[in-house]
């Protein structure tokens, strides 16, 4: 089932979400529907945040672009994008990497809206599958950013916190315009 995108406003965005113990029937769903609503926008990743549900639970399917990673491994062994996509986890921990870029990012809860972020390049995630499987994630290039980008929404953050002052104080019309457009 499609579900209501939560837009730039809503409370539930700057929620830490709770730690998803036992994975029951209602997560299952909820992660069914996270895939469908995602896919739907045309995202590439969606956090349980952005349908209302303050849960560390995400999903993220980048696997229409193999050449958008130049390298992936999970659990040590070299991956192929289309082995682990769509990744649905929950419980996750992020390693940064060192070297950083600046990449254009769009948020579903943020429509119309497009801005440089800069990010660590790789990333290592550890994430737990709904089945209960560890993963061990190392990887870089869009992948690393919707892993990064989705894991802050997890904790309350979103992209625009993310900017410098000097350009947050550039978008403040714009996204106080955004907000009153969404909240109407």
């Amino acid at each position: 089932m499609v579900r209501d995108i939560v837009l730039w406003g809503d409370p539930v965005l700057r929620e830490k979400g709770k730690l998803v113990g036992e994975v029951t029937d209602k997560i299952r769903t909820l992660a069914d529907d996270m895939l469908e609503t995602m896919r739907e926008a045309e995202g590439v990743g969606l956090a349980a945040q952005q349908v209302g549900e303050a849960l560390q639970l995400a999903v993220i399917d980048v696997s229409h672009d193999e050449e958008c990673v130049s390298y992936l491994r999970v659990n040590g062994e070299p991956c192929q994008l289309a082995d682990i996509m769509p990744l649905v986890f929950v419980n996750p921990e992020l390693e940064m990497g060192s070297s950083r870029e600046v990449d254009s990012e769009g948020c579903l809860s943020f429509p119309e809206l497009r801005i440089d972020v800069r990010r660590p390049l790789d990333v290592t995630a550890r994430v737990q599958t709904l089945d209960g499987e560890e993963l061990l994630i190392e990887t870089d290039g869009l992948f690393s950013r919707a892993l990064q980008h989705e894991v802050d929404h997890l904790f309350g953050i979103l992209f625009i916190d993310r900017l410098s002052t000097a350009r947050k104080m550039s978008m403040k019309r714009r996204l106080k315009e955004l907000r009153q457009m969404y909240n109407e």
